[in-house]
């Protein structure tokens, strides 16, 4: 089965995510088929802290991939934000 899941990277308490499409067997940190965004619990005001590619996350949905419960919370917040920047 094809998952849509948080990649820990980063240094020791500075997490940085890589949001990717993995096999299910692979583990964690391990290869991956594409990476679709990334997340940064620790972006200092003004950086960049999440970013997805909804049309990506999007596809793989649509045949078959399940995404964990963090990436989909992580995906309606950038929807959320997406949403004013389109109207604009």
């Amino acid at each position: 089965m094809v998952v849509i899941r948080l990649s820990r990277g980063g240094s020791k308490h500075r997490p940085f995510y890589n949001i990717v499409v993995a096999d299910k067997r692979v583990r964690r940190d391990g290869r991956f088929i594409e990476r679709i965004g990334f997340y940064n619990p620790g972006a200092a005001e003004g950086e960049e802290g999440l970013r997805i590619a909804l049309d990506r996350l999007n596809h793989w949905k649509s045949v078959g991939a399940q995404a964990s419960p963090t990436v989909d919370r992580l995906a309606k917040q950038a929807a959320k934000a997406a949403a004013p920047a389109a109207a604009a």
